[in-house]
């Protein structure tokens, strides 16, 4: 065969897209009452409460329970009822910065072919998304709230998320006078449309769907009177609830009951993974924003703004901070289930 010897290419190379990466979810905010925090004022948050009558600090029931009886507020004639008090509680959280920065060089900003910097913004926004979001993550996954499925204990969990269970969870929140954190929507003329009742919002990891699909009497938002969803990863209701699905809520993996026998996921094979489901009623959870609606705060120095610290100009940066201060102000307002999924394999 007859072959032919050529000079290699000069350059050879095709210049193709830049491909799509992966963006973080960030949902839990929904779950949150955000308090405005004015500047210069410190670094602690003291919350308050009042206290029912009756009720005690002993625990997330205790905290929200009135214990009263008629018999003890009869009068007797021309005799004054024993003045009494009112009892507060505190709760404290600290501020806390987070940060990230992205450096680059005058030679990337100026001869590479792909825009640097501008990428690095990018990056730097949906990084810091993330980050705020494993923040409130990390604070409402350890509300004392805590409800297991089919067991009493993480390492007790055997059973995924079902109907009983969060009716058993509702059930606690409403008698500690937790409130539902959205409006009714009513019926409308459409096909197949349903009234979602207002309800308590539900965090969970998006492996969770399958299962919450199987619950009976569940609604996909499809079917939603007049498609009104909270977020756009809303997936559909139950009841009381609202399913708000994010792959960023992870669980604690090989955490459970022995998966052995059964249909339960496991990452190691040895006991089930067991996923946290944030269950939020109104004022479960409060976080807040120092400057606004601009909470977030981008620096960019280009590589161009020459000082004595680069007098050449050689080095370009990308940073941003954020304050947070997370606080479950009422674990009776709130609830955290701790599940395991089914193995689809």
């Amino acid at each position: 065969m007859q072959t032919y010897t050529l000079s290699a290419g000069r350059i050879n190379e095709i210049k193709g897209e830049t491909l799509a990466h992966a963006i973080p979810v960030e949902v839990l905010a929904l779950g949150c009452e955000m308090k405005p925090f004015p500047k210069n004022k410190g670094d602690n948050i003291t919350y308050r409460r009042w206290l029912p009558y009756g009720a005690t600090t002993t625990n997330a029931n205790t905290i929200n329970r009135w214990t009263v009886s008629a018999a003890a507020h009869i009068t007797q004639e021309g005799v004054t009822p024993t003045a009494e008090t009112i009892t507060p509680q505190d709760v404290n959280v600290q501020l806390q910065q987070y940060a990230a920065l992205y450096s680059y060089s005058d030679k990337a900003a100026d001869l590479y072919e792909d825009d640097i910097p501008a990428e690095q913004k990018e990056q730097l926004g949906e990084r810091m998304g993330l980050v705020r979001e494993m923040v409130r993550y990390g604070a409402m996954k350890a509300c004392t709230n805590v409800f297991y499925s089919g067991g009493t204990t993480r390492v007790t969990v055997d059973e995924v998320i079902g109907l009983n269970f969060l009716r058993r969870i509702a059930q606690g929140l409403m008698a500690n006078h937790g409130k539902m954190k959205n409006r009714v929507l009513k019926a409308g003329p459409e096909y197949d449309t349903s009234a979602i009742e207002a309800g308590f919002l539900v965090f969970s990891h998006t492996d969770l769907e399958p299962d919450i699909r199987d619950i009976p009497g569940y609604v996909p938002v499809a079917k939603y009177a007049q498609r009104k969803v909270i977020n756009e990863y809303e997936h559909g209701s139950v009841e009381r609830f609202r399913f708000i699905g994010s792959p960023e809520l992870a669980s604690y993996a090989d955490s459970g009951a022995a998966v052995a026998g059964t249909d339960l996921f496991s990452t190691l094979g040895t006991s089930a993974d067991v996923y946290p489901v944030i269950v939020m009623g109104a004022n479960g959870c409060y976080d807040i924003a120092l400057r606004g609606n601009k909470s977030f705060d981008m620096s960019i120095l280009p590589h161009t703004q020459k000082d004595k610290s680069d007098p050449l100009g050689q080095r370009g940066y990308v940073g941003g901070t954020f304050w947070s201060a997370v606080l479950v102000a009422n674990n009776g307002w709130m609830a955290v289930g701790e599940v395991a999924r089914t193995d689809l394999t």
